[in-house]
C-alpha cells in the first residue's frame, strides 16, 4: 500500500488502519473471545504486513489491548520504521472523571503498556461523555493535551467520537490534526458529511471507522441484524439485503464493496478496520482489492444515497 498524508501532522500513512478493539477481548460486543496468544500473533502479523497504520485505545478491554500490542512490540523489538501507533485518552473503566488529570494518568498507562518513550498521535475518546466547555476549561482534557503535547510527551491531537456536529465543533477549536469519525460513513449512512468537509477545509486527517457498520455490511443482516451494535431497523435491513443481491449479482462480495466505499472516497485519510486473528489481514486485503465494476457502484448509488442525512 502506498502511504498517503495524514493531514497536516507529517506522518504518512497507508489508506487501510489496523482497528484492535476486538484484541482487548470483548466477547459481549463482538460476540467471540480473543485470547492473549492469539491477540499478540495478530499483531506479529501486522507489524510484518503491508500496512503501517494502528489504533488502539486505552480502555479497550480495560486496557488489554495495549498490554497485548505493547507484548508484540516487545517481541519484534519495538515499533517497525514507518509505523504510526495511535491510542485514546478515557475515563477510567466504570468512570466518569475526564478531567485534565484523568487525562495524563490515561497517557501514562499507555506509555507504560505500549513500551514506548512517547505517543505519536493520541485522541479525546468519545468526548461526548463531558460538555465541550468542561473539555475545554482550564484543568480540562483539551488543555492537558495541549500541555503534553508542548513537553513532548504526545506528537499530534485528535478527536474520535461519534456526535457530527460535536466533532465540528471540536474542529473548529483548531487544536486537532485528525478526527475519527464511525459508523457515520458507510453504505448504509453517510451523515459525516459535514465533518469530512471541515476536515478538509480544515487541512485535519479524516480516519473512517466502523465502514463494516458493526458486522452487518460483512455477514449480512440475517447473521447480524445490527448497526453501530444495535437492532437495525427494517428500513436497514432491507437495503442491506438489496445491497447483497446487486453485489451477488457481481460476484463481489457485500464486504469488498463496503470497505472500498470508504477507501475510494479520496478525502478519508484512512480507514479502520477491525482485525482480530491473523488471517483477517489477508482477507481484509482481499476485500481491499477486489475487482469492483463500475455498474455495480451505478447499481448500488440509490441505496446508498439514502443514508446521506443518517438513518435515526
Amino acid at each position: 500500500m502506498q502511504v498517503r498524508p495524514l493531514g497536516s501532522t507529517g506522518l504518512t500513512v497507508t489508506p487501510l488502519c489496523i482497528g484492535t478493539a476486538a484484541l482487548g477481548n470483548l466477547p459481549d460486543q463482538y460476540g467471540y473471545e480473543v485470547g492473549e496468544p492469539q491477540a499478540v500473533a495478530t499483531m506479529n502479523r501486522v507489524f510484518a504486513g503491508p500496512a503501517n497504520f494502528v489504533d488502539t485505545s486505552n480502555n479497550y478491554g480495560d486496557g488489554d489491548s495495549e498490554r497485548r500490542i505493547g507484548k508484540a512490540l516487545a517481541e519484534v523489538g519495538g515499533l517497525p520504521a514507518g509505523f504510526v501507533l495511535a491510542t485514546k485518552v478515557d475515563p477510567l473503566p466504570g468512570q466518569s472523571d475526564f478531567s485534565g488529570r484523568r487525562v495524563r494518568e490515561s497517557v501514562a498507562e499507555s506509555i507504560e503498556r505500549l513500551g514506548v518513550d512517547r505517543l505519536q498521535l493520541i485522541y479525546l475518546h468519545d468526548p461526548e461523555r463531558i460538555s465541550l466547555d468542561e473539555a475545554m476549561s482550564a484543568d480540562g482534557a483539551v488543555r492537558a493535551l495541549v500541555r503534553l503535547r508542548e513537553e513532548g510527551i504526545i506528537g499530534h491531537l485528535g478527536v474520535a467520537g461519534g456526535p457530527i456536529d460535536l466533532m465540528r465543533r471540536y474542529l473548529a477549536t483548531g487544536l486537532f490534526q485528525a478526527v475519527i469519525s464511525h459508523n457515520r460513513f458507510t453504505l448504509i449512512d453517510q451523515s459525516a458529511e459535514p465533518l469530512l468537509a471541515d476536515a478538509v477545509e480544515r487541512d485535519v486527517a479524516f480516519i473512517n471507522a466502523a465502514p463494516y457498520g458493526g458486522g452487518i455490511l460483512v455477514k449480512g443482516p440475517e447473521a447480524q441484524p445490527k448497526y453501530r451494535y444495535e437492532p437495525a431497523a427494517r428500513p436497514i435491513i432491507d437495503r442491506v439485503k438489496a445491497m447483497h443481491k446487486a453485489c451477488a449479482g457481481h460476484e463481489v462480495p457485500l464486504a469488498a464493496a463496503a470497505l472500498q466505499f470508504s477507501l475510494r472516497e479520496p478525502r478519508i485519510a484512512s480507514t479502520i478496520v477491525g482485525i482480530s486473528r491473523p488471517e483477517r489481514i489477508d482477507q481484509t486485503l482481499r476485500f481491499a482489492e477486489w475487482p469492483v465494476p463500475a455498474v455495480l457502484w451505478e447499481e448500488l448509488a440509490p441505496l446508498i444515497t439514502i443514508g446521506r442525512n443518517g438513518v435515526d
